[in-house]
């Protein structure tokens, strides 16, 4: 029987994405561990601009379907202007309690700087009010372009972090969920 099936979804859209990269590591954490893995890349995906008159739009229904199909999420982002990217921002508009509420979700963040340490709160936070289960071990590339070489994490503790990642994933996969966070009761836009 195959184990938890784990999605990542890289926010951004370069084709030589360093978050994506990485993303694809922890992916092989998953599969070592026994899980399916699969990446939700966003460039396939049409998604406008999140308008809440028009909650549908685009790909926004298969993106969300993919999400719930899910037994765990991994989110991953650069770091734009101390947060992260406005790609995963409306990819995540798009979803709702439906695809996050007692669902698994793993962050992984990557920087050209210093370390994506805010990025990574940010998006704990937004999990938080969509009551999901954040994993508490998250991965922060500082350095990207010395980290990730020819499309491989070149230094190994940062390596072997990312593929613990996976592994977490999969090992958390079915966690019995917290109650609902006081956050989740005033995120009126989720519902």
């Amino acid at each position: 029987m195959p184990g938890p099936h784990v999605v990542a979804i890289p926010g951004s859209l370069r084709a030589e994405s360093h978050t994506r990269t990485a993303l694809g590591r922890a992916l092989d954490g998953v599969e070592r561990a026994g899980g399916t893995a699969e990446m939700l890349d966003l460039r396939e995906y049409d998604l406008p601009l999140f308008d809440g008159d028009h909650d549908a739009a685009g790909d926004a229904t298969a993106l969300a379907a993919d999400v719930r199909a899910a037994d765990a999420v991994l989110l991953g982002t650069p770091m734009y202007h101390g947060s992260y990217s406005s790609t995963l921002k409306t990819a995540l508009d798009y979803c709702g309690f439906d695809e996050f509420e007692d669902e698994t979700v793993g962050l992984l963040a990557v920087a050209g700087g210093g370390f994506p340490t805010p990025a990574l709160e940010h998006l704990r936070s937004v999990c938080r009010a969509l009551n999901a289960w954040v994993i508490p071990h998250q991965v922060a590339i500082p350095r990207a372009s010395s980290a990730i070489e020819d499309g491989e994490i070149v230094e190994d503790g940062l390596d072997r972090r990312t593929l613990v990642l996976g592994r977490r994933a999969v090992q958390y996969a079915d966690i019995e969920p917290d109650p609902d966070s006081f956050e989740s009761g005033q995120n009126v836009g989720a519902e």
